[in-house]
């Protein structure tokens, strides 16, 4: 494996972890956040999707692209799914 390929697998981690960190923290916060909890899993669902896609691709792994590929899309999803919920919650 080239180093440019582990760099950016190592790079992709972080940014999943982080998301992953966001989302644990909004979830756990006492304060009325922005977010309902199916926008932030819906987000970083998508945003490791999109990584997992990325890395499958620098990889040409198909398995892992396809797999990144589906992770994304459900993701945007349950965001969307999330955003209605906030509207609703909103309107009242």
């Amino acid at each position: 494996m080239k180093i440019a390929n582990i760099k950016l697998l190592g790079l992709s981690a972080a940014i999943a972890l982080s998301l992953c960190s966001f989302g644990a923290y909004a979830e756990d916060s006492k304060i009325e956040a922005p977010y309902n909890k199916d926008q932030v899993k819906g987000r970083v669902d998508e945003a490791q999707g999109k990584a997992k896609e990325e890395v499958g691709k620098v990889l040409d792994d198909k398995g892992m692209e396809v797999e990144g590929n589906i992770q994304k899309n459900t993701g945007k999803v349950q965001k969307g799914i999330g955003d209605i919920k906030q509207d609703i919650k909103e309107d009242k």
